[in-house]
């Protein structure tokens, strides 16, 4: 075990279908008689060249989860990986279009399955899961409102959120009004994907619009010191993944990320793998390019995960037991 998987952590930002390791999805294939050589490289990771090209294999990855056993496996097999790197608390993205299409009946089966392993993960490895519902932004607003449906029956202990990711680029937030005030109406917050290929306009569109309490990615705003300005006045919690923009080419390396400089700017920042496998990294690693590139240690460390916790979406009885997990 590296150092960084001693250290305790909280992430908010994993998308669950985005965290199959590849050995998983080949199983399932296998077992399902489904070819999916083409997205894999020739030593066996996923094959990704762009964002786009990321959204297509990872929805052809996705094809082959078909049940509520899938999903069962695929979260166990998830939150197994994610304890291994100290994570004791995780929120995850689950988009009821690929379990069930958004019928509501198919999505509490799929619910069902993913809380049972979820529970039993917290047992055998100590950590603890909250989902997310997510809208899929280029899959249109009118698919957007059976996700926001799902999410409004199903919010719960296990359900604590709704929120909208995919390519940002498609539509404009406002289209999605419906969704969000029927999230709302239920009493879950938001999270939003903006400033990770909108530009800082796509982050002050979304405050504008929902003035959601958490953004992820958000990266975008630090071309724009006015919004920066705003995020930390009013105490906007961003989800970063550093590894990720880096990987995709959001930022070109790590010295032009600008987490560090958010920070220093005053705002709430986080960090999270976002989709650990396709861009082959685990909180280990993103705790070790932190403490590489930026110089950070134990006390930036401590910070990012009090703020991580503060801001997660959970119940105050389930803080509370995380907080403790930290401190240990």
């Amino acid at each position: 075990m590296s150092d960084m998987a001693r250290v305790k952590k909280v992430e908010l930002h994993l998308h669950l279908e985005g965290a199959a390791q590849p050995d998983f999805i080949r199983q399932i294939a296998f077992e399902k008689k489904v070819d999916l050589s083409g997205i894999f490289t020739a030593q066996g990771g996923y094959d990704i060249h762009d964002f786009v090209h990321f959204l297509r294999v990872y929805e052809a990855a996705t094809s082959v989860l078909t049940t509520p056993e899938d999903y069962a496996r695929l979260t166990r097999s998830v939150l197994e990986a994610s304890a291994g790197h100290g994570v004791v608390y995780c929120e995850t993205f689950l988009s009821p279009d690929f379990c069930g299409g958004g019928d509501i009946g198919a999505w509490r089966e799929y619910l069902s399955a993913m809380t049972e392993a979820a529970d039993a993960a917290e047992r055998d490895f100590g950590i603890t899961m909250r989902g997310v519902i997510t809208a899929v932004r280029h899959f249109g607003p009118d698919q957007a409102k059976r996700a926001a449906r799902c999410a409004a029956e199903t919010a719960g202990r296990m359900i604590c959120g709704f929120g909208m990711a995919g390519d940002e680029k498609i539509g404009h937030v406002r289209d999605f009004s419906w969704s969000f005030d029927c999230a709302a109406e239920a009493g879950l917050p938001f999270t939003i994907h903006a400033g990770e290929w909108g530009g800082a306009q796509s982050v002050r569109e979304t405050l504008d619009a929902y003035n959601p309490p958490r953004i992820g990615h958000g990266v975008e705003a630090i071309s724009d010191p006015d919004l920066v300005a705003r995020l930390a006045d009013t105490g906007v919690v961003l989800e970063c993944c550093p590894v990720s923009n880096v990987f995709l080419g959001v930022f070109p390396n790590w010295k032009s990320h600008p987490l560090a400089r958010l920070r220093e700017a005053g705002v709430k920042v986080t960090v999270s793998t976002d989709d650990p496998p396709f861009f082959h990294t685990n909180m280990s690693r993103e705790y070790e390019a932190l403490e590489q590139h930026f110089g950070w240690g134990e006390t930036e460390f401590t910070e990012i995960n009090q703020t991580a916790l503060a801001a997660a979406f959970c119940d105050e009885e389930t803080r509370a037991r995380v907080a403790k997990r930290l401190e240990s």
